[in-house]
């Protein structure tokens, strides 16, 4: 089998199977479905995947990694603790931006499927207590220097989670009870993260 025409065509059941799981979620999401979008037969989606539980994982696991990774990734980890922080919600909500069904999806799956929940508990173990390590020893060096008041990383993350998700959980209110024109609701989203990091910044004064 040509390698380049194997991953392409793995690459596009992935593709066009996120989609599909993001607008339908797991249970609607067929993979005679996936196959037929993709251009494939069902058989070539089961020889990449197995099944759709697996396909479903692999995607769910990556989208997972995603959405919390940004709590890691910082540009120049020489610059100020603020600015460090303000890089990270930004990088969070931009990611939610870009992926406005995630939470949906994420929330959704964990919440109504215990054993997903777990696996995926078990897969993505180690990035919290790298995130909560990290951030913990910031913390401690700025609540040490009086620059920020004390707090814990899971309260800070917890924050920083609730501003930013919220706000792409409630577009589904914001469309049925305000006259939003594409163009007012991508302004607003963008006013809101310059909002949240202020609101988180503030916070954190002591």
């Amino acid at each position: 089998m040509d390698i380049n025409k194997d991953q392409n065509t793995e690459q596009a059941i992935l593709e066009v199977a996120e989609k599909l799981f993001l607008d339908k979620g797991f249970a609607m999401t067929t993979t005679t479905e996936i196959a037929k979008a993709v251009g494939c037969n069902q058989a070539l989606v089961h020889y990449y995947f197995r099944t759709k539980e697996k396909l479903f994982t692999t995607i769910f696991e990556h989208k997972a990694k995603l959405f919390i990774s940004q709590f890691i990734k910082v540009s120049d980890e020489n610059i100020p603790f603020m600015d460090k922080l303000k890089q990270k919600v930004e990088a969070h909500f931009d990611l939610l931006k870009e992926n406005p069904k995630l939470p949906f999806l994420l929330f959704n799956e964990l919440t109504t499927n215990p054993e997903r929940a777990k696996s995926i508990k078990e897969a993505l173990s180690y990035i919290p207590k790298t995130i909560f390590t990290k951030l913990n020893e910031e913390l401690k060096v700025e609540i040490e220097n009086g620059r920020i008041r004390p707090i814990s990383a899971f309260d800070l993350v917890y924050t920083i989670v609730s501003l930013n998700v919220m706000l792409f959980i409630a577009k589904p209110i914001f469309d049925a009870v305000l006259d939003f024109s594409p163009q007012d609701y991508s302004d607003f989203i963008e006013r809101r993260k310059h909002e949240n990091v202020k609101i988180i910044i503030e916070s954190l004064k002591p």
